[in-house]
């Protein structure tokens, strides 16, 4: 007997997308228990061929945050600015943890920052795996983390302690990846905080996932959002390379930036680094590694001790997460902000912080 996910894929390859409430009735059935994790990968894969659109990549999202655990905030702390930054990742580009780095920037600034994220996927080090080896502890309960979240304003947010559905869909994203074939999960990360942050800073790999993204945010009913993709341009003297595209800002070219206001409207736009002084510099001198390689070039940067591309990386995208959060009225402020809360100590006496907890 036929379900619904094979009756869907038969219409994605024949090139009808999906409805809003199609798109619901498929999560329904991919966190089912009882359909083959090949049916699941089968329905993803002709999904992704198909292109999801903005409406379903929205119903997909608002049909999972509504199977998350919630943790549960006091009304104080839901009354503030919550901001989560982060990247879909799926760039390849092995730089260190740059919007980890970031949060912990943004959250001594003093911007409550609700960080969702996972173990890596797609590098040496996901987000999980750095503040681990800083000593923050990742495996908070919900009632503890809205305790962080109050008191220290930070907390991590680990994906599969809140997304129990999740535990049924591993195998089909597997089989998946096994086929080289990305999936509307590889999207999905960043829009399923069960903090239900008021602000966010997303990281694409491709310009084109910008507006798109920043369109499902404002669907959500994210007050007020900026999702990024920059540029890193080939190399002149290799006639074989190609331009690359961090799921970050980018200090080494053209940025492009999809935003909103809700109260305001939407815009898409460019961002040049040489406007904010940046030196032209190369996609190696942002290189990573492991989580302990990694934790050590964040306390590096927070001491003030790194002053080169690295340093410069996380303050142009904290310059963006200060002004998504509101807690500035321009990039520019932003960028002092960063550079005033790092080289006061306070970014080391936040992590010292969270990790004496």
């Amino acid at each position: 007997m036929r379900n619904s996910l094979q009756e869907f894929q038969q219409q994605l390859t024949g090139g009808v997308s999906l409805t809003d409430v199609q798109a619901v009735t498929a999560v329904e059935e991919l966190v089912r228990e009882d359909i083959s994790a090949e049916v699941k990968a089968d329905f993803l894969t002709a999904l992704a061929k198909k292109g999801e659109t903005v409406e379903v990549i929205a119903a997909f999202a608002q049909a999972l945050r509504d199977k998350s655990i919630l943790p549960p905030l006091d009304a104080e702390t839901r009354s503030r600015e919550i901001l989560d930054v982060c990247g879909t990742g799926g760039d390849h580009l092995k730089t260190f943890n740059i919007s980890t780095t970031v949060a912990l920037v943004v959250a001594a600034a003093g911007v409550t920052v609700a960080k969702h994220g996972n173990r890596a996927i797609t590098s040496q080090s996901g987000s999980a795996d750095v503040l681990e080896a800083l000593g923050i502890r990742v495996d908070l309960s919900p009632e503890e983390a809205a305790v962080s979240l109050r008191d220290h304003h930070f907390a991590f947010l680990f994906a599969p302690k809140y997304h129990p559905a999740f535990k049924h869909l591993a195998l089909a994203r597997r089989l998946c990846a096994q086929r080289g074939q990305r999936t509307i999960f590889n999207l999905l990360g960043p829009l399923l905080n069960p903090a239900r942050p008021t602000a966010q800073l997303i990281g694409v790999p491709r310009p084109e996932f910008c507006e798109p993204l920043a369109r499902v945010l404002q669907t959500l009913g994210i007050r007020r959002g900026m999702v990024v993709s920059g540029k890193i341009p080939k190399d002149a003297n290799d006639p074989q390379s190609a331009d690359a595209y961090l799921d970050e800002l980018s200090i080494f070219g053209e940025n492009f930036i999809a935003e909103f206001f809700q109260e305001r409207g939407f815009s898409c736009s460019t961002l040049l680094p040489e406007n904010f002084g940046i030196q032209a510099g190369k996609l190696s001198d942002l290189a990573g590694g492991d989580a302990k390689e990694n934790a050590e070039i964040t306390r590096r940067i927070l001491r003030g001790d790194e002053r080169g591309p690295k340093r410069d990386a996380v303050l142009l995208n904290a310059a963006a997460a200060l002004f998504v959060a509101n807690k500035v009225k321009s990039m520019g402020d932003g960028w002092s902000l960063a550079e005033q809360t790092i080289d006061s100590g306070q970014a080391t006496l936040k992590i010292k912080a969270l990790a004496d907890r």
